[in-house]
């Protein structure tokens, strides 16, 4: 078995872009607590990825999963708030909203097959 099989997996790369793009556009946010509360939600979703994937059991990795997929609602939620106060245009508040429901949409499907698995 691979140490950190967790590399591999599309969701986990999609949330490391998702957490790269989310750092850049948070650059220039003056509002302290949004921006990092959006980097710590981002943040979030890809290290329980990697947690999870350590753990013994299906059951253990598909928590960790969901915990991802809460933190994937809440950044959506980040951008939203972000839209609504100026600090993104509606246009990167739809790529990134897009990212967003992506990586949330293989969180969902990874944990059901996990599910399936016990």
């Amino acid at each position: 078995m691979k140490t950190f099989r967790f590399v591999d997996f599309s969701v986990y790369i999609q949330s490391k872009l998702l957490y790269g793009r989310i750092l850049k556009i948070t650059e220039s946010i003056k509002d302290f607590s949004l921006k990092d509360q959006s980097r710590r939600a981002a943040l979030s979703i890809v290290l329980n990825i990697a947690e999870g994937s350590a753990k013994k059991s299906d059951r253990e990795f598909s928590r960790f999963l969901q915990i991802s997929l809460g933190s994937a609602n809440e950044l959506y939620a980040c951008l939203d708030l972000m839209k609504d106060a100026g600090f993104i245009d509606k246009g990167i508040f739809i790529s990134l909203g897009f990212e967003c429901c992506e990586v949330a949409r293989q969180l969902g499907g990874f944990s059901k097959k996990l599910k399936a698995d016990f």
